[in-house]
């Protein structure tokens, strides 16, 4: 079967959720050829089978799809940017950034549960807001993104959506980044690496902390958290970026 006949079933949507769609495109700033593998990305299997006259497809196997090209995209993209992982951190970072409470995140800051198309059933339970089904949805969207316009864009829409998360360090307390800064350090013979928490915020049930990383008395960077551990790996992570844009290529 051809790209471009995937999906052939989508094509009698109601006009109203055409038109929401539109919105979405424009939103996003990325408009499908082929808008039959965009419908069929918010398609629910509830909104199928109150439809089942009208030979709906679910959005099950674009799902599927999308999964892998995230799962490829997402590896690439830490690849190139923590060389010194090692694959097991690399497997746990990328792991936090593809699992479904993240993937959640991702589509309600893009409103993707106001787009799909539910059966009442699923509409009067609160099915717009259940996690699984967003999460579904963003990888089906994925998937549909792929299809419709190669693996290019699909970076390009990560690049915006998804990892300046990852750059911002919002997965990283599942990675170890004051030891890979010891690491760097040490390879270097570059100095002595000393953390200090310089600030702390708000009530002792809601406290954030600020920590810095210096290197032989210099600051290389600032982290904020939640907890102590916490700020001071992000002030590692930011050290790190620091340390690699010093570091000449070549």
């Amino acid at each position: 079967m051809r790209i471009e006949e995937l999906s052939q079933k989508n094509g009698a949507i109601p006009e109203q959720a055409k038109e929401k769609f539109e919105e979405l495109q424009k939103q996003l700033g990325l408009f499908f050829d082929n808008k039959n593998l965009l419908y069929n990305a918010f398609t629910h299997s509830s909104f199928v089978n109150e439809h089942r006259r009208r030979n709906f497809e679910d959005n099950e196997r674009l799902e599927f799809l999308g999964d892998a090209v995230l799962e490829l995209t997402v590896s690439k993209f830490l690849f190139l940017m923590f060389p010194k992982m090692t694959e097991g951190e690399l497997t746990k970072l990328r792991a936090a950034i593809v699992c479904e409470p993240s993937l959640v995140v991702f589509a309600n800051e893009l409103k993707f549960g106001h787009y799909v198309l539910l059966g009442k059933g699923e509409e009067i339970t609160g099915g717009r807001e259940r996690p699984a089904l967003l999460a579904d949805c963003f990888e089906a969207f994925v998937g549909a993104l792929y299809l419709d316009q190669g693996l290019e864009t699909v970076v390009g829409f990560l690049e915006k959506v998804v990892f300046p998360k990852v750059e911002l360090g919002t997965f990283s307390t599942v990675v170890d980044f004051k030891s890979q800064l010891q690491e760097m350090v040490q390879q270097s013979n570059s100095g002595v690496l000393a953390y200090e928490i310089v600030k702390e915020n708000g009530p002792a049930h809601n406290r954030t902390f600020v920590s810095s990383v210096t290197l032989s008395g210099e600051v290389l960077g600032e982290g904020h958290g939640k907890s102590k551990k916490e700020a001071e790996q992000k002030a590692a992570q930011t050290a790190m970026s620091a340390l690699k844009k010093q570091t000449p290529k070549g």
